[in-house]
């Protein structure tokens, strides 16, 4: 079958969405970092939304940990489609946003001088909250991260995102000193004021002079992103082929819903993404904190408390009664008490939404691919909301059962013994950890308690390490179901 391609667009059949520009007219403006399926279910499509009305705003994508996102894509002539899965209906839409795709381990000087080029001016990122090199208890820049430590050493062929930022940053300066605006898509609190500090952390540490420059030229408005995007399947790769008629290599697949949040605050010109429905604000604050505790909060919970009960996508565990109790009650009582309301945001009609997206049967979100990296997801996740809810004397035994959850998740054996492949980056501290204390629950959940790149100032606190220690104790005693139903 013939590919797709710039040469076989206008073959496509009619109800294929396709582009509303020549993408051949297109100029890099945006340089993305982190080629992965959400950017091109989300970013990139508000980007090709907005590119006939002002072609200035092509994307430049850069894989920085593997060649595999940019060769499909690369031999595409960087078309891909996204299949939007909802209503028992499936629509197929081909993205031509993305104009050049590179795998900065090919070239790294090569990707700090496209971000240094003057006709760039933003630099998106979603490189997941482990790709900062950062310490997630604290949100401070981990300066003994091997990343880091490298680019230090090598500053000029970085390989951390945070290294690379700052080279282009430096070889902007002394090349033309344009304005640069970074806008950080990731789940990591006040994303991009975060990203500012650790920008700034490892400018201080390069070049004494270079953080003042930064302070002056360098924007990093906070955002808020949303739209589940599940891992790419087979059967999506064969959906696409059948819709399109062609050979999709890096299809993507989707829920319509979508929603973007950016803070007003640009050091340059600005992409009109407003124009393709993302929203401008002032205080992105509220709409992240909404989002991160009550749809990836939960999303967390339901991917330790599924996967444990047996379920492999988030839709089954979700459509479980059990778990679907336990979600809504954990919403309504103990995360809602701690949100205020962005404008216009009826927060229990907004929880009330999140389940019937988890019950979206149409996307197989693995339980797993949630699960990954759960010591960089738990601070802003859950233990932000149980921070507050301590703070304000009031209960929270359901955050503390999903925080316990991931203890027994993390500790690398199901309730049938089988092996858990546990992907996060402190993976081998919990299979050290659940070595040492095997047989002994209390003395595990203790263990990761004191795990303070997670915890910070909770491993101190006794009623919240005694709450989770008798959950995960329960968790292995009764097993998931039995303390699922006692607890929801």
């Amino acid at each position: 079958m013939t590919a797709l391609a710039l040469a076989s667009l206008a073959r496509l059949p009619a109800g294929v969405a396709r582009p509303a520009f020549d993408p051949r007219t297109v100029r890099v403006g945006i340089v993305h970092l982190g080629l992965g399926a959400f950017h091109r279910a989300h970013q990139a499509v508000y980007t090709d939304a907005l590119l006939a009305r002002d072609p200035r705003w092509g994307i430049c994508g850069v894989s920085l940990k593997t060649p595999r996102a940019t060769e499909g894509l690369a031999a595409q002539d960087g078309l891909y489609t996204v299949l939007w899965k909802g209503g028992g209906a499936t629509r197929a839409q081909v993205i031509g946003a993305l104009r050049e795709v590179r795998f900065a381990g090919a070239d790294r000087v090569g990707t700090v001088a496209r971000i240094a080029d003057p006709d760039v001016h933003v630099v998106s990122l979603t490189v997941t909250e482990k790709g900062y090199s950062h310490d997630p208890a604290s949100g401070t820049l981990d300066l003994a991260h091997p990343d880091i430590v490298a680019d230090l050493a090598h500053p000029d062929a970085p390989v951390s995102a945070v290294g690379t930022l700052v080279a282009a940053i430096a070889a902007r300066r002394a090349s033309h000193g344009a304005p640069l605006t970074i806008v950080c898509c990731d789940n990591l609190p006040h994303n991009g004021r975060t990203l500012q500090g650790l920008v700034q952390a490892f400018a201080a540490a390069r070049d004494a002079t270079l953080p003042r420059w930064i302070d002056d030229h360098v924007a990093f408005p906070d955002t808020m992103v949303d739209r589940i995007v599940p891992a790419t399947t087979p059967d999506d790769v064969a959906e696409a082929a059948r819709l399109l008629g062609v050979d999709d290599a890096a299809p993507v697949a989707a829920e319509p819903f979508g929603q973007w949040v950016i803070e007003d605050r640009f050091a340059g010109p600005r992409p009109p993404w407003d124009a393709a429905g993302a929203q401008w604000a002032h205080d992105v604050g509220v709409y992240e904190t909404m989002k991160l505790r009550l749809l990836n909060g939960s999303h967390s919970a339901i991917a330790y408390l599924g996967f444990m009960l047996g379920h492999t996508t988030v839709w089954q565990a979700a459509d479980d009664p059990l778990v679907a109790r336990y979600v809504e009650c954990m919403m309504a009582d103990e995360i809602v008490p701690t949100l205020a309301a962005p404008p216009g945001v009826d927060l229990h009609a907004y929880r009330r939404a999140l389940l019937a997206r988890f019950r979206n049967r149409a996307l197989p979100h693995r339980t797993q691919q949630i699960a990954m990296d759960g010591s960089q997801k738990l601070p802003q996740r859950l233990l932000g909301t149980i921070r507050d809810r301590r703070a304000a004397g009031a209960p929270y035994a359901r955050l503390a059962l999903a925080v316990a959850a991931w203890i027994r998740y993390a500790s690398g054996r199901d309730e049938a013994g089988a092996p858990i492949a546990v992907a996060d980056p402190m993976a081998a501290t919990f299979a050290r950890l659940a070595a040492a204390h095997a047989g002994h629950p209390a003395g595990l959940a203790n263990a990761f308690v004191d795990l303070a790149p997670v915890f910070g100032d909770l491993g101190g606190d006794a009623a919240f390490r005694r709450l989770v220690v008798d959950d995960v104790a329960a968790l292995f005693r009764d097993g998931t179901r039995a303390t699922l139903a006692r607890i929801a």
